[in-house]
């Protein structure tokens, strides 16, 4: 699989988001998953303190086991949850990245990320703090997620001489939702900050399971969710969007979420895509996509069914 960077980081193109270990996914399960990842040569595990109520990382570290260093580890911190207060002041920063050590079993975290902006606490204190787990070699690199453009420049603006940067952003972006093009990727460009999308299948409307006239499918994510959500989400221009989406997927002999992988990659600040699975075989559909080089004229074409 091709690979790009996160600042120092040499990542796959297509990595794996493990917020359904411990939740969807017991220990056994969880390490099939991290085993097939593993197999398929992705290298990014991307995970949070929060996932599945903490087990996430526990999760993920005890399927790993020796081969730790094979991979990229990437997890998050600041949403508040049993035994931790959450937020980005210095002393929450340090109790956090030692309970998500011991809980992922290793002595370094590889990509460690705040999860959401903390308007309570100066930015500048964040990465203060941050810059000393990076001194101490408790953390290799360190990222945010859920940053707006405006605060990803005060990051950038606050960062002290010589203490690290924010070397990525972790935002919601797929096919559907491309707010991110606004001024979330430009900066990223002016700044040299990796971006990682997430929810890249837009919880599941990019996988081809939902078409136009057809039952919603049982155990997936949306089918989850209430009938009134259902209905918010699955609406008729939407479905009509993804409909146009696949057929034009299928008409160049690949899947819907072939397309979506692959448009994520043509955007030159994603470092990686990161997408869950629950099975082993989706581990392998969401790898082979990173083989598609989409032409300019798809991109046009895609953009002509699903613009901005």
């Amino acid at each position: 699989m091709q690979t790009r960077h996160i600042g120092s980081l040499e990542v796959s193109a297509v990595g794996l988001g493990c917020n359904n270990f411990g939740g969807r996914l017991d220990a056994s399960r969880t390490k099939d998953v991290v085993h097939a990842a593993l197999d398929a040569g992705v290298t990014l595990f991307d995970t949070a303190d929060i996932y599945g109520g903490t087990l996430s990382e526990e999760y993920l570290g005890r399927a790993l086991g020796a081969r730790r260093d094979e991979i990229v580890l990437a997890t998050k911190f600041g949403v508040p949850y049993e035994g931790h207060p959450g937020g980005a002041a210095p002393t929450a920063v340090r109790g956090a990245v030692e309970q998500s050590l011991k809980r992922l079993g290793t002595d370094v975290i590889d990509l460690y990320q705040l999860h959401f902006p903390d308007r309570a606490v100066p930015i500048a204190d964040t990465l203060g703090a941050l810059g000393e787990l990076v001194a101490e070699g408790m953390v290799r690199e360190i990222g945010c997620s859920n940053f707006d453009a405006a605060q990803l420049r005060e990051a950038t603006d606050a960062v002290a001489p010589g203490a690290p940067p924010f070397v990525s952003v972790q935002n919601q972006y797929n096919l559907l939702q491309r707010e991110a093009e606004e001024s979330v990727l430009g900066e990223c460009a002016r700044a040299g900050i990796a971006f990682i999308p997430y929810f890249p299948l837009a919880s599941g409307l990019l996988t081809g399971k939902y078409r136009p006239g057809q039952p919603v499918p049982d155990g997936t994510r949306i089918g989850s969710m209430p009938a009134e959500r259902q209905a918010e989400v699955l609406d008729n221009a939407t479905l009509a969007r993804v409909q146009a989406l696949a057929e034009l997927a299928e008409g160049e002999g690949h899947s819907l979420l072939e397309l979506a992988v692959a448009w994520l990659l043509a955007r030159p600040q994603v470092a990686s895509v990161i997408a869950g699975a629950t099975r082993p075989e989706q581990i392998q559909a969401n790898a082979n996509a990173a083989g598609w080089v989409l032409s300019p004229s798809d991109l046009s074409r895609i953009d002509e069914i699903s613009p901005a």
